[in-house]
């Protein structure tokens, strides 16, 4: 009686432990895929086999083993103890957990399944979300490999009220090529030539394995000759020979070359292309300032566009010459410090405007299309595509330029003389008028100025009449009809009489004959007295002039 009264005093000292903690307690026996577990306090619970398996391996539990369990009830439905190692694990993990996120530390886990955006990760009991940003350096577009694998990962973000735990792969995955790196990059030194695994193609040039680390080859530096785009000239996964240029301690970037290791085309480039030699070459860019030009594999020339040619000159340079076109060029100049050569297109054709003033020197008849006409005149499309300007003033003899142009459009077919080429202004003169001969000049043949012409009178005005001479109009003021006074009237004077009248001035400017009666009058009185009279004969001028005319008669 006595022990079995201590036995009970012993059992109402015993504290039950509380629902929501963990417990210690050992294995009775395992059946039906269940262990059965002693917890004390004369308590058993039953725990499934599986909450003791860690991500794709089997259980690892055997009779005898103590663990910790989480109490979730004392008592169920079967008078047993609700126990679970799941939770058991999960508490344990949380407190080792934030012990690891106060000090950085990483932590080992192992991918177990997919959710939207990412993955779910065990952590010894807890479970965290991994984005699919965080699972690599580079996207991964199979995580079948990393599945139940232990590996390393970095707490980015916990909170346990709520249950939530963000990790990252990547971020150790960095730490560690940041090492390994830092290794590589200390035994590289500049002009080093090793070979590398090209892993990835951009635009602007591509990216070299050099065994751990990676270095940018740029496109300007594959190759001496232009590359359009890197994959003209490498392909992912292939193994090549580069340079190292320059290494940047600072930010370990490594910067790779493939020409470094190449002779440089450029040297002798002054001796084998002189100046003014003409040479052909491949287009292989066009610009809107010019197109470039391959002379040989590394040796590039640019035209640019005021030496495409010699009359389009407000055009784009892809409209003169097209990608891969074999073109003839000429050497204008070369700058071997900054690799670059002039090359000139139009000083292959010749200068239009030479050859057009040796082939058709002034004089010479031309005919050509009307292509503009303008306010000051016409321009007319000449052999070697260029233009000659007719002046309004070289349209007609007779007519003013203004309405002389009226009489053209734009497209017809003008014959014209050339009246001069200016070949450095690039300028041609024509003259349409010039194509029917010059009335004044065939008028004025032979007349000389104080010579007498007979002409017709044309038309009757107060201030004079006006006259033709040869199709020549001039007008005689009212002070040239006569020498005497009293006979200057123009109405004395009927159309289509014929009046002899003396030239006083050939104005070739104004092309324009001056004539004059009165003139006329004076100078036949002036050789009268000169051939009839004399200062002491006492005759008057009125015997002379009879005399003289009488002898005219006779």
């Amino acid at each position: 009686m006595e022990e079995f009264e201590a036995l009970l005093n012993d059992s109402f000292e015993l504290v039950t432990p509380d629902e929501g903690s963990v417990v210690k307690g050992t294995v009775l026996a395992i059946e039906a895929g269940q262990a059965i577990i002693d917890i004390g306090y004369k308590m058993e619970g039953r725990v499934d086999l599986k909450e003791f398996a860690q991500p794709g391996q089997p259980p690892e539990i055997a009779v005898g083993d103590t663990v910790e369990v989480f109490l979730e009830r004392v008592e169920n439905a079967r008078g047993e103890a609700a126990l679970s190692r799941e939770k058991a694990r999960r508490e344990e993990a949380w407190d080792r957990l934030e012990q690891a996120y106060e000090k950085e530390e990483r932590v080992e886990g192992a991918i177990f399944g997919r959710v939207k955006g990412g993955f779910t990760v065990d952590l010894g009991g807890a479970v965290a979300f991994l984005p699919g940003s965080q699972v690599d350096v580079r996207p991964v577009r199979d995580a079948g490999p990393l599945m139940g694998l232990a590996q390393p990962f970095q707490i980015l973000k916990m909170d346990r009220r709520r249950g939530n735990i963000v990790v990252s792969r990547r971020a150790v995955l960095e730490e560690s090529r940041a090492e390994q790196r830092a290794e590589i990059v200390a035994k590289l030194k500049e002009g080093d030539a090793v070979d590398g695994v090209v892993k990835n193609i951009t635009e602007y040039g591509a990216f070299v394995d050099l065994g751990g680390v990676d270095g940018l080859l740029h496109v300007t530096d594959m190759a001496w000759r232009r590359v359009n785009h890197p994959s003209e000239i490498l392909a992912i996964g292939e193994t090549i020979k580069v340079q190292v240029i320059k290494i940047n301690k600072d930010t370990q970037r490594i910067s790779l070359g493939m020409k470094q290791l190449q002779a440089d085309p450029w040297e002798g480039v002054e001796a084998k292309y002189p100046l003014e030699s003409k040479w052909t070459g491949r287009v292989t860019n066009i610009t809107d300032y010019g197109a470039f030009v391959e002379l040989e594999p590394g040796v590039e020339g640019l035209v640019h566009v005021s030496e495409m040619s010699w009359t389009k000159k407000n055009v784009h340079p892809g409209k003169i010459v097209s990608t891969s076109q074999e073109v003839e060029v000429i050497v204008l100049e070369i700058d071997t410090s900054k690799r670059r050569v002039s090359l000139g297109l139009k000083q292959t054709q010749g200068n239009p405007w030479e050859n057009f003033a040796a082939m058709y020197p002034t004089g010479t008849e031309v005919e050509g299309e009307v292509k503009n006409i303008t306010e000051f005149g016409l321009f007319v499309g000449l052999e070697g595509d260029i233009d000659g300007m007719v002046h309004l003033s070289d349209l007609d003899w007779e007519r003013s330029g203004e309405e002389a142009i009226q009489d053209f459009r734009k497209g017809d077919i003008v014959k014209a003389k050339v009246t001069e080429v200016d070949v450095e202004r690039e300028r041609i003169s024509l003259s349409i008028k010039a194509m029917d001969g010059d009335p004044f000049a065939d008028a004025v043949s032979g007349v000389k100025r104080g010579d007498v012409v007979t002409v017709e009178v044309t038309k009757i005005e107060d201030g004079g009449i006006e006259v033709d001479y040869d199709g020549m109009k001039s007008f005689i003021r009212r002070s040239d009809l006569s020498r005497d006074r009293a006979e200057q009237r123009p109405e004395r004077f009927s159309v289509g009489d014929k009046v002899d009248a003396r030239v006083t001035n050939i104005d070739k400017a104004s092309r324009r004959l001056v004539f004059s009666i009165k003139a006329r009058e004076i100078a036949e009185e002036k050789e009268a007295v000169e051939q009839y009279g004399s200062s002491d004969s006492g005759a008057s001028l009125g015997d002379i002039l009879g005399a003289a005319l009488k002898k005219t008669d006779e």
